[in-house]
């Protein structure tokens, strides 16, 4: 790449400018373009981090790599000017922030989302909270702050059912951590279908499978289907003792039915990396809950992160530039 391509523009700078006759089509970063290695001569790189104004005028950009970890208010506003734009990439796994607003957009713009960027960080946080949860992690915090030993038999994973809810990548990613723990996994998705380890069965087989789960992991996307899809009747349907760990999106799960299970003696207990509403807000009752533990929102941000997105970026400007077909793709508009 040349020192002139990786010339680029930075948010708080002018956006009145046009593009001069026979200037390269803009791809827009959400991470600095020095930071990757070679990107294709072909576009003009410059970086908006979703924040301060827009770097250049949004009607030149061809290529929309959206900001990672900000409001969908904030990531959707150079859109409706975006009329030249052909691909936007996500940073996330789910596109539920984005998705809304492609009817904004021109006819045939692909949607991407981040498919191998946060398998391996959400899986590891995953293991992490089922872990702390069935050994009694959380206590033996407390236990260290107020001097206390708390000594006791406590829920191993071993021999335990494992209801995986949203089997695709990410939780093909949690059945691989989960392989050397002795638990049998049961997988579903949005239709039946035959993975590599067995079976899946579909959303409306989940009355007969959750009565006899030890765990359930949910790592669905949120889509109209999944939208409160652990209500009253999905957590009346769990067995005495079970755990409810939510690593997909806060609105898939119904908090104040699982706030009214939680509540009762010996019912469940739940591990959640996201909430409704989220951020929690100070005072909430899902914050002193019995049987809940909270991480806020952090499955995918680890250092894991960076280099896979990246990579997956790079590699996705190299096809488009190529006229290859792009990876990741879930929507057209």
């Amino acid at each position: 790449m040349t020192d002139t391509t990786r010339n680029h523009t930075t948010a708080g700078q002018s956006t009145s400018a046009a593009p001069a006759a026979g200037a390269r089509p803009q791809v827009w970063l959400s991470l600095p373009p020095e930071e990757f290695g070679d990107l294709p001569d072909a576009f003009r790189y410059v970086y908006w981090d979703g924040s301060g104004d827009f770097p250049a005028d949004p009607e030149d950009a061809v290529f929309y790599v959206v900001p990672y970890m900000k409001g969908p208010d904030a990531v959707a506003v150079p859109l409706p000017r975006m009329r030249n734009v052909r691909v936007v990439q996500t940073l996330s796994a789910g596109v539920d922030n984005i998705a809304p607003h492609l009817r904004r957009l021109p006819p045939g713009v692909r949607l991407c989302n981040a498919r191998g960027v946060h398998e391996a960080s959400t899986a590891e946080l995953v293991l992490a909270l089922i872990l702390a949860s069935l050994r009694g992690i959380p206590r033996f915090v407390h236990g260290q702050d107020d001097e206390q030993w708390h000594a006791g038999f406590y829920p191993a994973l071993a021999d335990r059912r494992v209801l995986i809810v949203g089997y695709g990548s990410i939780g093909s990613a949690v059945e691989d951590r989960l392989a050397g723990f002795e638990c049998e996994v049961t997988r579903v998705a949005r239709s039946a279908r035959q993975s590599a380890r067995g079976p899946v069965h579909a959303l409306d087989e989940l009355p007969a499978l959750l009565p006899s789960a030890d765990v359930v992991v949910l790592t669905t996307p949120l889509t109209e289907q999944t939208r409160g899809l652990v209500d009253a009747r999905f957590l009346a349907a769990m067995k005495d003792g079970a755990l409810l760990v939510n690593a997909a999106r806060g609105p898939v799960v119904d908090t104040e039915a699982l706030l009214a299970e939680v509540g009762k003696p010996g019912r469940l207990t739940a591990a959640l990396d996201v909430t409704d509403p989220e951020p929690l807000p100070p005072g909430h009752p899902l914050w002193h809950a019995p049987g809940v533990l909270i991480s806020p929102h952090v499955g995918g941000s680890t250092s894991a992160f960076m280099p896979r997105a990246r990579r997956l970026i790079a590699a996705q400007l190299q096809r488009f530039a190529a006229g290859e077909e792009l990876a990741n793709v879930v929507a057209t508009s």
